[in-house]
């Protein structure tokens, strides 16, 4: 695999420098840049056009929120357009929430360590969204306040998506009452093993009902699924 492009952009001095050390020091990484707030970052960005940008939300001038909107607006047209990585301290509901909206792929608490960190950076770089652990519980919480309408005819849900091409799929193949319940124990990072056993299913039944679920939400994998989950509220 080719060398990482990746972009800092950190106001808080201790900080910057440890993970600017950290990312210099991986063979799998080239470092671009760091910056010390959200407008220099934001120029620093577009004029490196990286791979990927971590940027923390608590910036002193303009927020990584919006570092982030304007950064993906930049961007849009874009085919290789700058992956983001929300590295930050804060896991209240409503800079998990915003952070997605505007467009992040990843969102990573600051107590990670710095192998994990380089572990999240390629996992996004590679096209996939990583959410740590930590705001699980906000995933589901937002979730449950967006439930959706059910059908009592079919016994299905029908799910408010945010792409055009994912709605439609939903409205011809609307998740099941059990494929919500699968998928709302894969937003809190249960097994199928473990899904199994709470559901009282066997693992190949819990198989089934993931790639079920994957098919219907154009995810790729479950980390993405819980993504689209946190994003616009999948889960009754």
């Amino acid at each position: 695999m080719s060398e990482i492009r990746v972009a800092l952009v950190e106001d808080h001095d201790l900080t910057r420098i440890g993970i600017r050390t950290a990312l210099q020091q991986s063979d799998e990484l080239e470092f671009v840049g760091d910056a010390p707030n959200g407008k220099s970052g934001l120029k620093l960005i577009l004029d490196t056009h990286p791979d990927l940008a971590i940027v923390d939300i608590g910036l002193p001038d303009m927020d990584g929120i919006e570092v982030t909107q304007r950064l993906k607006q930049a961007q849009e047209d874009d085919k290789h357009p700058t992956r983001v990585l929300i590295l930050t301290f804060q896991d209240s509901e409503d800079a998990v929430l915003a952070a997605f909206a505007a467009g992040a792929d990843s969102y990573c608490m600051k107590d990670i360590n710095f192998d994990e960190l380089l572990e999240v950076v390629k996992v996004t770089y590679e096209g996939n969204s990583w959410i740590d652990p930590a705001i699980a519980g906000i995933v589901l919480k937002q979730a449950r306040q967006s439930q959706t309408e059910r059908e009592t005819a079919d016994n299905t849900v029908s799910i408010k998506a945010p792409k055009p091409e994912v709605t439609q799929i939903l409205e011809a193949y609307p998740l099941t009452d059990r494929e919500l319940e699968v998928l709302e124990l894969i937003v809190q990072g249960y097994n199928n093993a473990e899904i199994s056993e709470k559901l009282y299913i066997t693992v190949g039944t819990v198989k089934t009902h993931v790639r079920n679920i994957l098919n219907k939400l154009c995810a790729d994998d479950r980390t993405q699924a819980a993504v689209l989950a946190l994003r616009s509220g999948l889960v009754g």
